[in-house]
């Protein structure tokens, strides 16, 4: 938290000068320790929801299973060795590369044909 930059955030919207010593940014420090642990709480409930909800789509046959290095925590993805795309993903990426490349040839053809020395 920059106290400076607050300061002159708040005199620029209101016309009230507030020293840096003034108790209010003790309201703002507490304010983001608030947030902070509200933001952590919500974050994990809605990772436990999502978890939830896929392992109920996996059992209804709308999701793939996952592969064992993808049900580890969060914690054990930074030792796992990184996953590889499957074929679907490398025949999307090469769908979207192809189509990107051409649009850039098009829009390199249209400026071409358009530019006038």
């Amino acid at each position: 938290m920059d106290q400076h930059k607050l300061r002159s955030h708040v005199f620029d919207k209101t016309g009230i000068k507030i020293d840096v010593d003034d108790p209010i940014f003790a309201l703002v420090a507490l304010n983001e320790a608030v947030l902070a642990e509200t933001v952590e709480r919500q974050l994990a409930l809605l990772d436990a929801a999502t978890q939830a909800l896929a392992s109920q789509a996996r059992a209804a046959g709308g999701l793939p299973e996952l592969p064992p290095a993808a049900l580890a925590s969060p914690a054990d993805h930074a030792t796992a060795p990184a996953v590889w795309f499957t074929p679907r993903e490398w025949r999307l990426l090469g769908a979207a590369a192809i189509v990107s490349i051409a649009c850039a040839l098009l829009v390199l053809g249209g400026a071409a044909l358009l530019y006038k020395p």
